[in-house]
Parts: structure tokens; sequence; C-alpha cells
């Protein structure tokens, strides 16, 4: 199918895009265009003007800024996958994105356009999740920040104006040393995941000193397991206490499909919080030692 006629504009500042925004009623945004050019050509979206993004430079940046990592929203995934800051401080993400769709995909996809589109088993809402992320946001009335754990309404609905534009976001950077681990089941290698997890874990004297656990596939968004990380904090890094986290997993209410019966995911969230859990450990030590191709893929 061919989508509906709309009106093409094509700003090359922020501003310009939020005074488009502004006066152009029944729009949208385009970032990458992996999400929305699909549901204007099948006309699940109709729109009378399109605002293209992608030559205003300004929504397109990777820095470290008081001990956080910043990044535009209009940075393609690619340029995350490749980046050194992003490698040396947030490896988990480089993780993540291996198992974004395929290469075309993370070609033209942006961080921001994940994060506004929201599909609930998407990897990169799933590390901001993580990460406890600050969104930065922009529009008519001026700027403000919204946390991460308000930034989904309902299913695939960010808390997000009409009239308003995610700018980018800020994640705190986790000190070093910790460990991390990013595990997904999926039916092929780039699909939506059926269960993702991501799990960050500090260790001292072999006791979790602290714990972030976010799923993802599992319900309408990203999920933190409150619970088990604060009963992790202290406890030795062994595979009780990780068999205890993943109990507390299984115990999360989760989405059923045509796919999979919730049952099947709440197990699937079990096993793999487990499996992560004890990767992030053995990475958070000292001693270990890893290449660059030993992540745990998919099983």
């Amino acid at each position: 199918m061919k989508s509906a006629p709309f009106a093409y504009h094509d700003p090359r500042t922020l501003d310009e895009a939020i005074g488009l925004l502004a006066t152009c009623q029944n729009s949208k945004l385009l970032a990458g265009g992996q999400s929305l050019v699909p549901m204007l050509n099948m006309r699940f979206v109709l729109a009378d003007h399109i605002i293209d993004l992608n030559r205003v430079p300004e929504l397109r940046f990777v820095r470290s800024a008081d001990d956080r990592i910043e990044i535009g929203a209009m940075t393609a995934q690619h340029q995350l996958e490749r980046d050194p800051l992003i490698a040396r401080e947030m490896p988990i993400m480089q993780d993540a994105l291996r198992h974004v769709g395929h290469l075309q995909t993370r070609s033209r996809g942006t961080i921001g356009g994940s994060l506004c589109h929201l599909d609930p088993a998407a990897e990169l809402v799933g590390i901001a999740s993580l990460y406890d992320a600050t969104l930065r946001i922009a529009g008519p009335q001026g700027r403000r920040d919204i946390v991460m754990s308000e930034w989904s309404l309902g299913y695939m609905m960010p808390a997000l104006a009409g009239d308003e534009i995610l700018t980018g976001l800020s994640m705190p950077i986790w000190p070093q040393p910790h460990g991390h681990a990013f595990l997904e089941f999926a039916r092929r290698h780039g699909d939506f995941a059926i269960v993702g997890v991501s799990c960050l874990l500090a260790l001292a004297d072999g006791k979790i000193m602290r714990a972030a656990i976010a799923l993802i596939g599992i319900a309408t968004a990203p999920v933190r397991l409150s619970s088990a990380e604060m009963a992790l904090i202290g406890e030795p890094a062994r595979d009780q206490s990780f068999r205890a986290a993943a109990n507390e997993a299984r115990k999360l209410v989760c989405l059923a499909d045509a796919h999979v019966s919730a049952e099947y995911r709440q197990h699937l969230a079990a096993v793999l919080t487990e499996r992560a859990l004890k990767l992030a450990a053995a990475r958070a030590q000292p001693s270990a030692q890893e290449g660059p191709n030993a992540a745990v893929h998919s099983t």
C-alpha cells in the first residue's frame, strides 16, 4: 500500500521543528522511520504533516557530563553500537543493540525513535529503564525533564504532548568495576523479544552492593524487578542469591499473545534473570577476562 497524502517539512533547527509542531495540525515526527514509514504505508497512521528531524544536528550527540552519559534523540543506533564512550562506560547498551533488528535497521533507527515508539519489547527502552534515564523534552512551553519510570502512559503511549519533541536522554554512569549482562529470547535473531533481561551488579568482597534488573517483552512497558534488586543487596554473589531473584521474576504478571502464553513468559523471565545475574557477577570480578565475543547469546 501507499501512504495517504501528507505535507513534508524539513526543519534545520530544533526551534524550527517546534514551531512547525505548534502550527501544523495532525503532524508526526520522522526520526529513523523504521516504525513510522511502514505504519504510514499500511495506513495505520494517517498524518497531514510529516516533520523530518534528520537535518537537526543539535539532536545528534553522545557525550559525558557530570558522571552521566548524554545522548541526543536523533543519534543512530549503529553509532551507539560503535561509540567508544558507550563501549567504555555502558557496554550493556552495545550488547542490547546487537539484538535490534539487523544492520540496515540500526543504520536508520534512532534511540529517540525507539523511546517514542515505546514498543514493550524494544531493547533500548529496557536499557533506559535499567539506568533510570532522565528524558529531555522541548516544546512551545519550554523544556522539561521526565524520569523513565513515568514515561509510559500505556501500551506504546509515551508521556509526550503532541507539540513536544524528545531531544535526548541522560543516564548515570555506574562506577567501575561492575558487571553487566543482556540476554534475550526471540523466535529468530533480530525479532522482537519474547522476553529480555538486562542487569547491572556492583560487588565488594564477594557481596552484592548494588543491583539493577529490567525486563522487556512481558508487559506494556519495561519492568524493573525492584523487589529482587533490594533483596540482593548485601547478599553473597552466588547461585542461591540468583535463584531467589529468579523466583521473584517468576511471580511477575506477564502478557499472553498469539505466540506464547503468560506462563511461558514467566518461565523465561525466571530462567533469563538467573542466567543474566550469573554472567554479570562473573564480569564484575576484578579477575574477569573476557574477549569481545564472550557474551552469552539467546538460546
